[in-house]
């Protein structure tokens, strides 16, 4: 929506974005900026800057940035207005709404509504003569009815329009019934409830609204697990089922496993500590949400093939992380004489939780976990797989940060070939100096192509006039640093930019002057995409000395119209001179070739 500008720029005012970001982030000065540790990646040392002058933020490592409206959007994943009004809440300000914004919020609030409707209808079913066959099953699995109540659990009958029947009867649409993923439409349009004969699990967010379901069949049908899809109120990749529940406990460490049944039943058995993500590998924006309630995470996903490569990414994920990471791999069990997998669930039914707490207490770091794995690649009696183990081992202890540690896995790793800690030491130098070097040549290819060097990494905003980008760079450094600088007339037009982004950039901060605002990045957060609103902030956190700006200006535009010029085919130079001139060049009698 369109907010007022004074509406804005009083929020803006009161929101300082050190007191704002301070809030999520631990910063510390350094000069005139601040940093800590981004909360958009994962990073061990810090990346993450605030300027309180420019009032904006930029991460080094992600490359993300933007304003304080911005940050909340990427922190709270909240679109522009669901962001201004998490401010104005914050800064006890009342926003004026406009009635089409206030018809979004009241439609988002709907479908809220339904499915913690259809939660407290699965409930009840559950309850009834109609869910006895889902309580059979949890009764099979062993789940007791006191855990059943505490994650919501419920039953969808074998019918295929009983809660279409039931919710519209309450006063919701079939729209929004399909927009919350509630029901399926067939190809001839008819409608018909997505969960039928199932274990029904809510998923519900930290804040406890229900956002989306989980569920199990109880037979051998496929899919064997089904949960919503995406819609305006739920995101998987921002989820984590038993989250709402696990934030709240007393064990120093959340664990993260695959299944939500597997999350079910380790809550019943006293860990109340574990989570699972909904239907994906752990991701980015789950390691954020995890950070605002735990510094140390346990992986105890399956133990099998799948489960190992999930570990695997997920410690990729958290690789450099200020997460404190342990691998708890759950052993196989024997089964008619063969070891079958097994997961957490399994695992507590057979073993007991007691079992699981000494595995929970010695479970391996991320470091250990890797090293075995590379180790069981290897057959160790052999002496040309041992010498394949220790090039491959080596490549793994090279990359870790921490000397010490180095030196106690490098100890470790020479055990296991049988060979002696020095000869490993050695070869996890010329690991390292490799790697090194590989990393060198890389970075001096960089240098040598400067013109490369010079593009923005995302590829969607690279410069087809670098001459003309860079100058177009500047004069938005300039214009966001000084607003004294704005001439009483614009120099240039948007079409005169090269860079399509730069020139929208242009014409929103002056289109912000023109409205009077005190702080530009306001107008550019409201009408940039986040990627777009990255790419400016990088531009304007780049150093540029304000010591003859006003000559600096005049280059700059000066650059970019002359690049234009050179677009538009000459338009504005005599052609017959430019034949001539280019006649010149070409026999030599030109003198000094022109640029």
């Amino acid at each position: 929506m369109a907010f007022p500008q004074a509406f804005l720029d009083e929020l803006i005012a009161r929101s300082d974005i050190v007191d704002v970001v301070g809030s999520y982030v631990q910063l510390t000065r350094k000069g005139a900026n601040l940093f800590g540790l981004c909360p958009f990646h994962s990073e061990k040392t810090g990346s993450f800057s605030v300027s309180p002058d420019k009032q904006i933020y930029y991460c080094f490592g992600c490359k993300k940035g933007g304003g304080v409206v911005n940050f909340i959007m990427e922190e709270e994943n909240l679109t522009f207005p669901d962001a201004v009004r998490f401010l104005a809440k914050r800064a006890g300000m009342e926003v004026p709404e406009e009635e089409g914004d206030r018809e979004a919020g009241r439609r988002r609030q709907r479908l809220l509504d339904l499915n913690r409707d259809a939660a407290r209808f699965y409930y009840q079913l559950l309850q009834q003569p109609e869910g006895r066959a889902v309580q059979d099953y949890l009764d099979k699995r062993q789940i007791k009815k006191s855990t059943a109540v505490k994650f919501g659990m419920g039953a969808s009958p074998d019918a295929w329009d009983v809660l279409l029947t039931a919710m519209t009867k309450k006063g919701y649409t079939k729209s929004e019934l399909l927009e919350a993923g509630l029901v399926v439409q067939n190809k001839n349009g008819g409608l018909y409830d997505k969960f039928r004969n199932r274990l029904m699990l809510p998923v519900i967010d930290t804040k406890g609204d229900v956002v989306a379901f989980g569920s199990r069949v109880l037979d051998k049908s496929e899919p064997k697990y089904m949960n919503s899809s995406e819609t305006p109120v739920y995101s998987k990749r921002r989820v984590l089922y038993g989250l709402n529940l696990a934030k709240k406990t007393k064990r120093p460490n959340i664990i993260l496993c695959e299944g939500n049944l597997d999350i079910v039943t380790l809550h019943q058995a006293g860990f109340d500590n574990a989570v699972a993500s909904m239907g994906t590998a752990l991701t980015v924006e789950q390691t954020r949400l995890l950070s605002r309630f735990t510094k140390e995470l346990v992986l105890c996903y399956d133990n099998d093939n799948a489960g190992r490569i999930a570990t695997e990414r997920a410690l990729q994920i958290l690789n450099d992380s200020e997460f404190s990471v342990k691998v708890l791999q759950l052993p196989r069990r024997l089964v008619d004489g063969e070891y079958v997998k097994q997961d957490a669930d399994d695992f507590i039914k057979f073993q007991g939780p007691d079992a699981f707490e000494r595995l929970l207490s010695g479970s391996e770091n991320g470091v250990e976990f890797r090293m075995a794995q590379v180790a069981g690649k290897y057959d160790l009696a052999n002496d040309e797989a041992r010498v394949a183990y220790c090039e491959e081992i080596s490549q793994l202890l090279a990359t870790l940060p921490n000397a010490v540690e180095q030196e106690i896995y490098t100890v470790r790793a020479a055990e296991a070939a049988r060979i002696t800690p020095e000869a490993m030491k050695l070869e996890v130098q010329r690991a390292f100096k490799r790697r090194a070097a590989k990393e060198r040549k890389a970075e001096l290819r960089k240098e040598l192509n400067p013109a490369a060097q010079a593009q923005p990494k995302e590829r969607a905003f690279r410069y087809e006039n670098l001459r003309s980008a860079k100058a177009e760079e500047g004069i938005l450094r300039l214009l966001s640093m000084d607003n004294s600088l704005f001439p009483p007339e614009p120099p240039l037009k948007e079409a005169d930019f090269s860079s399509p982004l730069l020139g929208r950039a242009y014409a929103l901060l002056w289109q912000a002057k023109e409205e009077g605002r005190t702080v530009p990045f306001t107008i550019l957060s409201e009408h940039l995409g986040q990627e777009e609103m990255s790419h400016v902030t990088s531009i304007c956190q780049q150093p540029e000395s304000l010591r003859n700006r006003q000559q600096a200006l005049a280059d700059y535009i000066r650059i970019v119209k002359t690049e234009a010029d050179k677009r538009a085919g000459g338009a504005n130079i005599d052609p017959l001179l430019a034949a001539t001139e280019k006649y010149k060049d070409k026999k030599g009698t030109g003198g000094k070739q022109h640029g």
